[in-house]
């Protein structure tokens, strides 16, 4: 059994497991997933016994537990330092974390009325996410300009901001987002990255859904 153990949700549903998911992938250790089954009583029972807040992801090394895909995603970086979970540059570093803090705890409306669903095409927009779609957009652009001779992604190399922002790709995906071109180069660099087209077969043969817990 290896030393790491990573708590998820559906790889369907769970934005926030694939966040942790993505960067745990990133830094190449040996890791066990276990899927908690959300919305049950056998998963209820898994994350009161393992879970502070009862939510996923938990991130269990030996005796420690962390919660919270950032947190997680901040003590891998210290932990894999050779990774490159976060850019080099630090002007780039500070971008890159204030855009992954802006995706932890806005864009209610994304959250709200476009819900992660891998599986699913072409879904109907319900309420008015306007706004945060074009925020998302403003920033990938903004990136992608200052970084677009090193490499595909947003700040060039694969980052933590990008497994971030890959659950909001997906969401573009199955709810036809019209992209501009810059965009569209990016989210289609997204979906090429090996991890995610991992993450995305899973979710694809997974037996059944349930709810995000996002």
């Amino acid at each position: 059994m290896a030393d790491l153990l990573l708590l998820i949700g559906s790889k369907n549903h769970s934005s926030w497991s694939v966040r942790a998911w993505l960067a745990l992938r990133q830094t190449g250790a040996v890791f066990d997933e276990e899927v908690i089954p959300l919305g049950t009583l056998p998963g209820q029972f898994a994350l009161a016994q393992r879970s502070p807040t009862r939510k996923v992801p938990v991130l269990m090394h030996g005796d420690l537990a962390i919660w919270d895909s950032l947190a997680i995603t901040e003590y891998l970086a210290e932990i894999f330092p050779e990774a490159g979970l976060w850019p080099r540059d630090r002007a780039a570093r500070a971008l890159a974390r204030s855009a992954c803090a802006e995706m932890h705890s806005g864009f209610d409306a994304l959250r709200t009325y476009m819900p992660m669903d891998v599986r699913a095409s072409k879904l109907e927009r319900t309420g008015d996410v306007g706004a945060d779609i074009k925020r998302i957009q403003t920033l990938w652009r903004q990136f992608r300009e200052r970084h677009e001779h090193e490499g595909p992604y947003l700040f060039g190399a694969w980052s933590a901001a990008d497994a971030a922002f890959a659950p909001v790709v997906s969401r573009f995906l199955t709810y036809d987002v019209e992209l501009d071109s810059v965009c569209r180069s990016y989210a289609d660099a997204v979906l090429r990255w090996p991890a995610v087209i991992e993450w995305f077969e899973a979710a694809r043969a997974e037996p059944g859904a349930d709810s995000s817990n996002e």
